[in-house]
């Protein structure tokens, strides 16, 4: 009798649909708040199209940097704790054992299982400092090429949202007339942003994109108001 072959399906990309998210989610209300604010000082949408630029410019440069030094301390991080533990099982063996064997008891092994396992653990170093890592330290070694990709990914999703606000103003010739537009269009992407997130997070995406609509639009309000009030 065949068997259907058990398939597992699980969503693995998370670092980079968060980091997808900070992107896109500053690129759609920080350039709307400037172009926002602006039309209520100047009628030209000349002038708010550079500023919104130069904002998108300075704006993903500084979100990309920021992500790049995120991962980069992550990973020192990581390499840090590894060099302590890998120093640890040998300077303080029995220690480290008995840390192995509160793991193990923690997950409803019993004595006996518990010092079996963790005898057995510490006659492999690589793996007692991995499994010390992720099940002591709840770490998890990062990707080496992380730092590059997260800051490109924070940068590109950044300048992708601050295109779409600023959009209306490239199009329309009465900055009044863009902001009106620019707002449905930041709402909508919004919308949409977030029903394309719940949809690759497993989240309920019509949930995803109400709450991530309210959330930026409320963020997007905040900042036009500061920006008002300063102008």
């Amino acid at each position: 009798m065949s068997r259907t072959p058990h398939v597992e399906r699980h969503f693995t990309a998370g670092a980079t649909v968060r980091d997808i998210v900070i992107g896109m989610s500053d690129g759609l209300t920080v350039p709307f708040a400037l172009a926002a604010g602006l039309s209520g000082a100047v009628d030209s949408t000349r002038i708010i199209i550079t500023a919104g630029l130069a904002e998108i410019a300075a704006g993903s440069i500084a979100m990309g940097l920021g992500g790049y030094l995120a991962a980069r301390s992550d990973a020192e991080h990581y390499d840090s704790e590894r060099r302590r533990e890998e120093r640890e099982i040998v300077e303080q063996r029995d220690a480290e054992i008995e840390e192995v064997r509160d793991v193990l008891r923690s997950y409803g092994l019993s004595e006996a299982e518990s010092n079996r396992t963790a005898r057995s653990l510490s006659e492999r170093p690589a793996a007692w400092v991995d499994f010390m890592m992720r099940f002591e330290l709840g770490l998890e070694e990062p990707d080496p090429k992380r730092a590059l990709t997260s800051a490109l990914t924070i940068a590109g999703a950044y300048v992708a949202g601050g295109f779409i606000p600023l959009s209306p103003y490239m199009v329309l010739a009465r900055a009044h007339q863009a902001l009106f537009i620019s707002v449905v269009v930041t709402l909508l992407a919004l919308l949409v942003f977030g029903f394309v997130k719940g949809h690759f997070t497993g989240a309920a995406p019509l949930r995803s994109a109400l709450q991530t609509m309210v959330i930026g639009g409320i963020a997007a309000a905040a900042a036009f108001g500061i920006a008002r009030l300063i102008g």
